[in-house]
């Protein structure tokens, strides 16, 4: 049974993106999650041990990962832990990993603006730079036709991304 976990923590390298032989899109980065704990004798926060993790993702959020995410921004990863023990010649160790199910910026640290990305037939991002407007599907329309279309539903008008 996999061990599903909650991490806050910085990007702490740029997202790697990788595409195996088959098409699947990979993106993983290395999250420093540092530990704090008050000091009552000095009576403030101390920061203590920081753990070290390689966040994974897959298909879809990868793409997403890697046009959203960077070093040094503090993020939440949502995942499946997955502990490795390793051999290099003389030397051992363990990587502790995350496949990620869900990445997103820590909004308290900041605020974001969630853009809904599209896709094309072949699974690439539209609506990124250097993307034309009639590179999107038809049909699929990205604001209201009027201006005020939204204000006149109804401030419980749900507006889908």
């Amino acid at each position: 049974m996999p061990d599903f976990l909650t991490l806050t923590g910085v990007v702490a390298t740029p997202p790697r993106h990788v595409v195996t032989n088959s098409g699947l899109d990979i993106v993983s980065f290395r999250l420093a999650s540092a530990q704090r704990r008050y000091d009552k004798s000095a009576s403030k926060w101390i920061d203590a041990d920081t753990n070290w993790y390689t966040v994974s993702a897959f298909r879809q959020l990868a793409q997403n990962v890697l046009v959203s995410i960077e070093r040094g921004q503090h993020v939440v990863v949502t995942g499946r832990l997955r502990i490795r023990s390793w051999e290099a010649g003389e030397k051992t160790g363990i990587t502790v990993e995350v496949d990620a199910d869900a990445i997103g910026h820590d909004l308290s640290w900041g605020t974001t603006a969630l853009t809904r990305s599209l896709h094309s037939p072949s699974g690439s991002l539209l609506g990124q730079p250097g993307r034309e407007a009639e590179e999107f599907p038809s049909g699929l329309p990205l604001e209201p036709e009027e201006p005020d279309q939204a204000a006149r539903a109804g401030s419980e008008a749900l507006i889908p991304f």
